[in-house]
């Protein structure tokens, strides 16, 4: 069985060192015909940049993405300059530069992966597929102990921040600032999803679709490892199964699919203020003027946020979506399980914790009420706050940064769910209502509790769950995504996820031990 898990793990590496070396592959050829219809197409104004492109681009020859992407932006951020200082602001390229010149170099890339699309999706991801499952089925062959604990996690270069964890970081760090910043370096990553794209909808792939068809892909591939990990308890198969659905068929596939029918692109569990742009001018206009779909998709956005999270956190706290729902949750529970034991457990921790993610949904609530008032007022500006800046600094940070480069970069150092727990102003949300509206709680029996720690160790959320235990206090933390893995690796079964009646969720219970068991079951009988 080792041979075999050794020969995935080569598989897998090649793969992946393959994924990595199409950045450097191909050459770009940018012809007269191609820039034509791009600025026919994008409505261009600027003759200078026209002119500069055709007398600087067009027509030669670049070995690498960097050299040209660099030219096309030099003279993008140059005619800008000139537009803006003549304040002839019809002509200014709004367009961000790396977005701009992505859109040129996918059409003037050449090269042995773009007429091999098929081919270098199999060296790719199909061999990172293969790979990973032949180094994770063995252990359903094996059937090793069924749970995660004395699983040696501390001892793993790969899980105790060791030298693997920190290459897994260095990579994934830089997966997502290539995604947000550079995309057009990674045009050749976009060529191997490009017939799946054009299956689904009829369009070439973007780095957003590249990045939802990774997304599914290895949360399928971990959730396998999931399955095997927790094949003795329900619950975990369960809501392994309901986070992998949502997320294949709500967040990837018919939002492409509604794209084929030239319909908005939208994820029908994604909830404000995690979809922090849904009341943006542009996302209003595009769905009122999409007729009756877009009316519903607005009506239903805005349901969902003020009637469904609400009610469906006080029947079954926020586990619902955080756990059973949300794709963030969901990539965090699949590739982010191997490193939930990082997770900083602190009191100084908790307090920055909740200072922050309370900020960001501060941010994110005030962020919306300016730009919902400037939509409704047609004004860019309110306050003197120009509305737009708002809006980007937001993206920038929270979008971009916190929930992306930090939010899943950060999983092999700090723990797989630093978003949920420090970024995410929906998870916010739902903690508000989970902590003083909700009949969900875990619940303990103190007099079991051996401290052996398990819980505490492999608490996602940073909660230091062996200390409710050890008082027989029921666990109401608003942090708690209910993911039941601290009931799953408990051996005396001290812990239990309830929805019960709110009365008495937060009061603590009394430590009861040896004969004081029976004699209090014997008064609440009186």
């Amino acid at each position: 069985m080792k041979n075999i898990q050794n020969t995935g793990l080569s598989l897998f590496l090649i793969g992946l060192a393959i994924f990595i070396s199409l950045i450097f592959l191909g050459k770009y050829e940018l012809s007269s015909e191609v820039f034509d219809n791009f600025v026919s197409n994008k409505g261009i104004k600027s003759e200078l940049f026209i002119n500069d492109i055709k007398s600087k681009v067009v027509g030669k020859a670049f070995s690498n993405p960097f050299s040209f992407s660099s030219e096309i932006i030099d003279v993008l951020e140059t005619a800008n300059a000139t537009h803006k200082r003549n304040e002839a602001w019809d002509k200014v390229i709004w367009d961000k530069p790396h977005s701009l010149s992505y859109e040129i170099a996918k059409s003037a890339a050449k090269g042995h992966v773009k007429e091999h699309k098929g081919l270098y999706w199999w060296l790719t991801f199909g061999l990172g597929i293969i790979g990973a499952l032949l180094f994770i089925i063995p252990n359903v062959i094996t059937l090793g102990p069924p749970g995660i604990k004395n699983n040696g996690i501390f001892h793993s270069k790969a899980t105790n921040r060791g030298w693997i964890g920190w290459f897994v970081f260095i990579f994934l760090v830089s997966f997502y600032l290539l995604l947000y910043f550079r995309p057009d370096y990674i045009v050749n990553w976009t060529y191997t999803v490009d017939p799946i794209n054009i299956a689904l909808n009829g369009n070439l792939a973007s780095q957003w679709f590249l990045y939802g068809f990774l997304y599914c892909t290895v949360m399928t591939v971990m959730a396998i490892r999931m399955y095997i990990k927790y094949r003795h308890n329900k619950y975990q198969v369960l809501r392994t199964t309901s986070v992998l659905f949502f997320q294949i068929v709500f967040a990837f596939l018919i939002p492409e699919i509604l794209v084929r029918f030239e319909k908005p692109w939208y994820d029908f569990k994604n909830a404000f203020p995690l979809d922090y742009d849904f009341f943006y001018s542009w996302n209003l206009d595009e769905l009122i003027a999409s007729g009756g779909l877009g009316l519903f998709i607005l009506i239903w956005g805005i349901v969902l946020t003020l009637v469904i999270v609400p009610v469906m956190v006080y029947f079954f706290g926020k586990r619902w979506y955080c756990s059973w729902v949300c794709g963030c949750g969901g990539l965090a529970e699949t590739l982010g399980d191997p490193y939930r034991q990082l997770s900083d457990k602190t009191v100084k921790s908790w307090k920055l914790e909740r200072w922050v993610v309370h900020s960001v949904l501060i941010f994110a609530l005030v962020m919306t009420g300016f730009t919902l008032y400037a939509y409704f007022s047609e004004s860019q500006y309110v306050l003197g706050i120009n509305t737009q800046t708002i809006q980007d600094i937001y993206g920038f940070l929270i979008g971009a940064i916190f929930a992306g480069v930090i939010g899943t970069g950060f999983y092999p150092i700090f723990g797989n769910r630093v978003w949920c727990r420090f970024g995410c102003p929906l998870a916010a949300y739902l903690g508000i209502v989970q902590r003083f509206k909700s009949r969900f709680r875990i619940t303990t029996n103190g007099g079991q509790c051996i401290s052996c720690g398990n819980c505490s160790t492999y608490c996602e959320q940073g909660i230091d769950v062996r200390a409710y235990a050890q008082k027989g206090e029921n666990i109401v933390r608003a942090s708690c995504v209910g993911c039941g893995i601290c009931s799953a690796v408990c051996p005396r079964g001290v812990l239990k996820l309830e929805n019960g009646p709110e009365q008495g969720r937060i009061n603590p219970k009394e430590i009861l031990l040896g004969n004081d068991v029976d004699l209090m079951n014997l008064l609440n009988k009186k």
